[in-house]
């Protein structure tokens, strides 16, 4: 009796540096989870993965099938996670495509029940709205409900410029123009804004940049341009859980934007050698950790 106890009791431990996951979910390809989950459990993270979304593949194809699910999801499956005990092991939450503008809801009150449990745990957004060429490509509310409610509830925002520009209300035709948006984001409460596909007039045009901002000081990281026929889709994602990946295994900024960035154009250079438009995370595996090149982190 004394031994089967001990394995109940073993199987109720919950792993340390769990992080709750909610974005989107696709059959095929790699956007969303499927574009987060791998490269955090490569890192040593357990992943506790909740879709507010369920499509056939991601919408850049312009077709799909699924559907969104019901935002009371989220708050039912976290109260399921909680009955076993574990919301006290959440180390984070990450959150990117938003379904509805009530998952947000439900996402904000995700945070809060985490950090009730464990004061110290970070929450990394995403803000998925929309890109250059494709505007805002979200549901009618989602942006207004982002802006008001989930980032200043962040200690890290991943937005790309173009999100940056609508959510600070500026444009940017300037590194220095970045900064100035991103700071006006920290003073809303993040700790932490990193800028993606960050491209300006002074930059060479055969380079793409990802800008990483605190109260503390600003950095960049430079890496070419690659070539593709259709843009990448979930590389955002991907971004984003290998930066909080970095950052919950004790790396600094500077250094977390140099390992994400670098694992992610290891990601780009063996998707480009495929000739596909999916994400080769499977393929590229642990060199996301040990990529062929390391681009440095430039303070500015």
């Amino acid at each position: 009796m004394r031994d089967f106890t001990r394995t109940l009791l073993f199987r109720e431990r919950v792993p340390l540096m769990s992080i709750l996951s909610i974005q989107s979910h696709v059959a095929f390809g790699h956007v969303g989870n499927d574009a987060a989950v791998f490269p955090l459990q490569l890192m040593g993270h357990e992943v506790w993965p909740i879709h507010t979304v369920q499509f056939s593949n991601h919408t850049g194809y312009g077709a799909w099938t699924g559907q969104v699910f019901d935002a009371a999801i989220v708050g039912e499956l976290l109260e399921g996670i909680a009955a076993r005990g574990a919301i006290p092991a959440c180390r984070a939450v990450l959150s990117g495509y938003m379904g509805s503008a009530a998952i947000v809801d439900e996402v904000t009150n995700a945070v809060a029940k985490v950090r009730a449990a464990n004061p110290d745990a970070i929450y990394c957004c995403d803000p998925v709205m929309g890109d250059v060429g494709r505007g805002i490509f979200v549901q009618p509310g989602i942006p207004e409900i982002l802006i008001d409610t989930a980032i200043p509830l962040a200690d890290i925002v991943t937005p790309n410029q173009f999100e940056l520009e609508l959510i600070s209300g500026h444009s940017i035709a300037s590194t220095a123009d970045a900064v100035a948006a991103a700071k006006s984001l920290l003073a809303r409460g993040p700790k932490v804004v990193v800028v993606t596909s960050l491209t300006t007039a002074e930059a060479n045009p055969a380079d793409i940049r990802v800008l990483a901002v605190t109260a503390d000081g600003a950095w960049t990281v430079t890496t070419p341009l690659l070539d593709f026929p259709i843009p990448l889709n979930g590389a955002g994602d991907t971004l984003s859980a290998l930066f909080l990946g970095h950052t919950l295994n004790g790396r600094s900024v500077p250094d977390a934007l140099s390992a994400t960035v670098s694992g992610l154009f290891q990601v780009f250079t063996d998707t480009q050698s495929a000739g596909t438009r999916e994400l080769q995370l499977v393929t590229t595996g642990a060199k996301m950790l040990a990529p062929d090149l390391t681009f440095t982190a430039t303070p500015l």
